[in-house]
């Protein structure tokens, strides 16, 4: 029984000496936790103060969700096909081809579009056969809100493709809660008039906000803004060149130094 309450013991000591030696981990321990409690507290105080109808919040809540969930599948999509050639040790053979990295990129880019379109043609017709809600009802706005996504989750995608490759496997602690750490700032599922004065600040600089204050604009019966289509789009091209530009730079450092060679073992 000593003895296995020593083995025991060593399992445990391991995992305090994974988080002394990499303090990220923390960050992943408590990030998930703020995020819901931000975003649900800011929720209950919307449907608190709101005059909307029930049925009028359901439409809402439901066009929030698809698009969100829209905007998680590109970032998603597009990081876990590098974190794929990361965990297979694929991703330095890749580049002793003649591979470019702006080839690379758009491998990624053009099979993210194809996976996030599939999600997207099913998501659709099952949320009006389970609740008789069509995101098509956005109409027209629907295009612009949906390039604006896609390329600031592309954006983001690329931008965490950096930091790994920069930091190494650990930062995959920081990436995934990347895109939902957001949330609370871009008004997902509430006005952005709910957020505290200094959140405005943020929220404004981030390409989704547009995407969501106008739709929630256009299904309480109001006229779409081409001017804020026009600024979410500008913001979110804005976004995916400095992504570009910072992997770029990263790319060439890890290059220089050999930190691409000994990729995957590296720690932060």
């Amino acid at each position: 029984m000593t003895k296995s309450f020593t083995r025991m013991y060593a399992v445990f000591l391991r995992q305090v000496y994974l988080y002394r030696e990499t303090p990220i981990r923390f960050f992943q321990m408590f990030v998930w936790v703020l995020i819901d409690l931000v975003l649900w507290g800011f929720i209950s105080k919307y449907f608190s103060q709101s005059a909307v109808s029930p049925s009028g919040i359901v439409t809402i809540l439901l066009s929030a969700i698809i698009l969100w969930g829209f905007l998680n599948r590109v970032y998603q999509g597009l990081i876990m096909f590098f974190l794929e050639d990361s965990w297979s040790r694929n991703f330095l053979n890749m580049f002793a081809t003649p591979l470019k990295l702006y080839e690379y990129v758009a491998g990624f880019v053009v099979s993210t579009i194809i996976t996030s379109a599939i999600v997207f043609a099913v998501v659709i017709p099952l949320a009006y056969v389970m609740f008789g809600y069509s995101l098509l009802t956005l109409g027209f706005s629907l295009v612009p809100f949906i390039i604006a996504l896609f390329i600031f989750g592309v954006s983001i995608g690329i931008f965490s493709v950096a930091l790994v490759l920069r930091f190494g496997p650990v930062a995959e602690w920081f990436i995934w809660p990347v895109a939902a750490i957001t949330g609370p700032f871009v008004g997902v599922f509430y006005p952005i008039s709910t957020l505290p004065e200094w959140m405005h600040i943020i929220s404004y600089a981030l390409p989704p906000t547009y995407v969501f204050e106008g739709m929630r604009a256009v299904i309480g019966g109001g006229a779409f803004s081409f001017s804020n289509a026009l600024t979410g789009l500008a913001l979110a091209f804005v976004y995916v060149f400095i992504s570009y530009i910072t992997l770029s730079c990263v790319f060439r450092i890890v290059i220089r130094n050999g930190q691409i060679a000994r990729f995957g073992t590296e720690a932060l």
